[in-house]
């Protein structure tokens, strides 16, 4: 199935904006969704609505068989050992938060390291901030090479016996660039640290296996790779997430609760108080049986020669600055980039009048922002319903946007 072919299975693409077809490159930010999640989302209302593991009547039954049939899904999908170390949540941020505000603010004390990076989202930043204010513990980062990447010699100078959490991005959702976790995860680990890996744009893109990566918690979201929004999943190795209390009380994560003392449900229940994201898992389900049956290998060699061609295209646009490496090698689906005298705003404005859809701003990473001397950027990302053809566009617009500019002043 070739990307026209995709294309035509989510309906949203097929629609004027403007007066011109509808060219979405801001997949970064949220992807589309296939017919086959948009009625798998309806068919839970329409046929399935209950809550899940209470019940003993029908429709509680076939809710609760949706809900834990999404978590082996998504258990296969990242290649976890057990449905015991798969945790629903509302979502990368969510994920991240439960980390830091259970496991990190446990084990860590003054004197401990947090090491992150300058490519960092502001949800992979602001929990270790927090962590590192009620601890006491150091916040370090590691530091970019000229292009954008992380160089393992400077992660083997940053880590040291003192930090006990690494938490870097598996793929920069400003520069695209697709880190060395594996690698990284094994430098944290020969140092006794724990890896906390933020997936949000490498999941939708990328064969991910946990156990390959040796990572100890990984985070992504459900709306960035097809599913609906507010879901996510937190993975965590068993004998961590076994370690952890609860961050959320209350309904449903509960095993006995008396008038002053109360027991927790067994893993992965014990982290999902209240009433679950049941359709927003059960769409995820949906999402990752229609990413298997594309293939990731197919999503992630398409998108690798769209980035190749979009590096290519921009940079005959005069004026344009593009961040991040030069090259399509170990990059995402995903060029940033800046016009000269013309405000990223101000790009994405009139790319909006030609039906072109970008993402302008700091995308939620002003730490990189300010390491790139830029107060913001233009962002295109794309996946497996774009077309070399969007690409073309996108330049066409670029340099239409660069003519009008030049007309103005």
């Amino acid at each position: 199935m070739n990307a026209k072919e995709i294309r035509e299975l989510f309906p949203i693409l097929n629609q004027e904006v403007n007066g011109h077809p509808l060219v979405y490159l801001d997949s970064g930010a949220t992807s589309q969704k296939p017919i086959q999640v948009i009625e798998a989302v309806q068919k839970y209302y329409h046929y399935d609505n209950s809550n899940v593991h209470r019940g003993v009547h029908t429709l509680g039954t076939r809710a609760t068989d949706g809900y834990e049939g999404a978590r082996e899904k998504v258990r296969k999908f990242i290649q976890a050992k057990s449905t015991e170390e798969i945790i629903f949540t509302r979502g990368t941020t969510t994920s991240i938060n439960t980390v830091a505000a259970s496991y990190a603010k446990a084990n860590l004390s003054e004197g401990d390291e947090i090491v992150i990076s300058y490519m960092e989202h502001h949800s992979n930043i602001i929990p270790w901030q927090q962590v590192a204010k009620e601890t006491g513990a150091t916040l370090k980062y590691l530091p970019l090479q000229e292009d954008g990447t992380i160089a393992l010699s400077d992660v083997s100078a940053t880590i040291t016996d003192q930090t006990k959490i690494v938490s870097v991005t598996l793929v920069s959702n400003v520069l695209g660039v697709i880190n060395p976790i594996k690698d990284i995860a094994k430098i944290a680990h020969q140092h006794g640290a724990i890896m906390v890996v933020d997936a949000a744009q490498g999941a939708p893109h990328l064969k991910i296996d946990v156990q390959d990566l040796d990572c100890d918690f990984l985070a992504f979201s459900g709306h960035k790779m097809c599913g609906p929004t507010g879901i996510g999943v937190l993975y965590g190795k068993k004998q961590l997430l076994e370690n952890m209390e609860p961050v959320e009380f209350g309904g449903e994560m509960i095993d006995f609760v008396g008038l002053y003392e109360s027991t927790w449900k067994e893993l992965p229940w014990k982290f999902e108080g209240g009433t679950p994201i049941i359709a927003g898992a059960i769409g995820l389900g949906a999402a990752i049986d229609f990413l298997e049956e594309i293939g990731l290998d197919q999503i992630e060699a398409h998108e690798h020669k769209l980035a190749a061609y979009a590096l290519e295209r921009l940079s005959e646009v005069e004026g344009m600055k593009i961040f991040g490496p030069k090259t399509a090698a170990n990059r995402a689906g995903i060029v940033t980039f800046n016009l000269d005298d013309v405000h990223p705003h101000d790009v994405a404005t009139v790319l909006d009048a030609e039906g072109i859809a970008i993402r302008a701003g700091h995308h939620c990473a002003q730490p990189l922002m300010k390491w790139l001397k830029q107060s913001a950027t233009a962002r295109a990302s794309f996946y497996l319903y774009n077309t070399e053809e969007d690409i073309d566009k996108l330049t066409a617009g670029l340099i239409k946007t660069k003519e009008y500019f030049s007309d103005v002043f």
